[in-house]
Parts: C-alpha cells; sequence; structure tokens
C-alpha cells in the first residue's frame, strides 16, 4: 500500500529532529514533481490539496495518479485534505482512499471547533486515517479562504493541551505569526509561544504559510517541535512564473510536453529547496 497517513512520518520526524514538507499540489505536473523530487532524495512527502484543488482535479484522479507515481517510484506518501471543513466531505474523500485529514474549524468559538474536530477525528481513527487541526487562524489566503491579519489569532499554549486532550487528534497546526499567500513584510514569528506550547503538548506540530519564510526560521521552529511544514504558494509561483517566461520566448509554443519542462523545472528546485530546510532527505 503506497498511500499512507502521515501519522507514523510525523512521530518519525518528532523523535529524529526534521519536518515532513506537505506540498500543495494542483495537477499531473505539480504531482510528478513533488513525488520525482523526494524519491531522488528520499524524503518523506506529503502531498497536500485543497477543496479547491480536488474539486479543480478531481478526487479519483488525484488518488489514481498519486497511487500510481508512488508505486512506480517504490515511494509511500500521504495524500492529504488541507483547510477542510465539510464533515459529509471529509468522509467520501476517505472512502475514496485519503488517508491523511486536516479539519478546519480555526473559525469557530473554541468549544464548536472541539466538537467538530472530534467528530471527525473518531470517524477517520475507525479507518486508520490521521487528523491534523487548526487552533487559532493564519492571516492572508488559501485557496477560497481570506484571513485579514487583524483577525488572525495565535494559539494559546493551555488552550492547546485542552484541545488535543478532548479531540485526540494526531497533529496540531499552531498559529505563531506565519500567513498563507507570500509575506509583504519580514515576518516575525512568535518563538516563544511555540515552545510554550511543545511544552504543554506532545503531539508533532505543523507550520503552515512557510511559503517565503528565511530556512533559519523554519530550522528553528523545527529545533521547537515542529513536524510538518506546508508549502504552496511558492510552488505556484515558480512555476507560473518559468511557463510565462518560456511562453514568451517562445510565441509559437504548442506542445504541452515542452511548455510544461521549464515550469517543472523551476519547481523541482523549490521542492528542493524546503526539503533541504526541513532537513529530511535521507529519511524515508
Amino acid at each position: 500500500m503506497f498511500i499512507i497517513s502521515s501519522k507514523t512520518m510525523l512521530k518519525k520526524a518528532q523523535q529524529e529532529g526534521y519536518a515532513v514538507p506537505a506540498f500543495n499540489i494542483h495537477n499531473l505536473e505539480t504531482l510528478q514533481v513533488v513525488v520525482e523530487t523526494a524519491a531522488e532524495l528520499r524524503s518523506p512527502l506529503i502531498v497536500a490539496g485543497t477543496p479547491g484543488t480536488f474539486s479543480y482535479a478531481g478526487v479519483g484522479n488525484i488518488v489514481a495518479i498519486a497511487s500510481e507515481l508512488a508505486r512506480s517510484w517504490n515511494h509511500p506518501l500521504a495524500i492529504h485534505l488541507d483547510h477542510h471543513e465539510s464533515v459529509s466531505d471529509i468522509e467520501a474523500k476517505v472512502s475514496a482512499g485519503i488517508r491523511s485529514v486536516m479539519i478546519d474549524g480555526s473559525h469557530l468559538p473554541f468549544t464548536d471547533n472541539i466538537a467538530l474536530v472530534k467528530r471527525v477525528t473518531d470517524y477517520c481513527h475507525r479507518y486508520d486515517v490521521s487528523v491534523e487541526a487548526e487552533l487559532g487562524r493564519l492571516g492572508g489566503q488559501e485557496d477560497d479562504l481570506i484571513v485579514d491579519g487583524k483577525d488572525a489569532l495565535y494559539t494559546h499554549p493551555e488552550q492547546a493541551r485542552e484541545f488535543v486532550e478532548k479531540t485526540g487528534i494526531d497533529s496540531l497546526a499552531v498559529a505563531i505569526g506565519t500567513a498563507h499567500g507570500l509575506y509583504t513584510a519580514e515576518p516575525k514569528l512568535d518563538f516563544e509561544r511555540l515552545a510554550e506550547i511543545r511544552q504543554c503538548v506532545d503531539i508533532p506540530l505543523v507550520l503552515h504559510g512557510a511559503s517565503g519564510l528565511p530556512p533559519q526560521d523554519i530550522k528553528r521552529a523545527i529545533t521547537l517541535g515542529i513536524c510538518k511544514v506546508n508549502v504552496a504558494t511558492e510552488l505556484k509561483i515558480a512555476f507560473a512564473d518559468a511557463l510565462k517566461n518560456y511562453l514568451s520566448a517562445h510565441t509559437d509554443a504548442n506542445d504541452p510536453r515542452h511548455y510544461m519542462v521549464p515550469a517543472k523545472t523551476a519547481m523541482k528546485e523549490v521542492v528542493r529547496k524546503v526539503i533541504a530546510d526541513c532537513g529530511c532527505e535521507g529519511k524515508l
């Protein structure tokens, strides 16, 4: 079985002091890039998709393509539901073969967030599916979700303890000053808060909004308990910019087998950099 949950890989990362990258994908080419690069570097891998990605590409298509790539490269991976909010949608995707889920109730009051997450966790654990949830909210934009900076709330360490105990989740996404999208100013992460959260909970911690973060910030966060690092926007920009540059220089280009190559190459460099920042090369 090449499509696995993320629970064991994150526990191993926690024990050995590195992080697993979660790369947001959208189509055949982006799936090819992340799986091929991770396999070449023997890195553990999570391929992630928002609800919009699964609607665009098709759940069955993503599962089938990722499964075949994992089999052909002999490289097990997790397909992860990123920022999903609908219980029925999650249940349908688990039935389709997904084994790693993020239920996002961070927009809800604390007690309602707990109730929603526990419902999903109870369901998913019956099928050996790992569950991530978020406490606190990141600013910026992820797919169709937009959170103004003034509405972004940091994770409270003691609330994190209660949240983990009452929900039974496998990993916790924390809000410590990162944001979705690219940063318009230098991010200032609350590492002291992260250390306090680590003292309160013992499950793997997740860092969303890593696109554009300085490598030293990612590495320091890992030393303080981050075991999963999410990257989306940085991948899309590298892919799109290289594609646009190629098509501008080759106005008669009409074969995707040719014009997709530089886009994939540019994205591959970002994947390699993130794997290096996570310290997970050779950790499969």
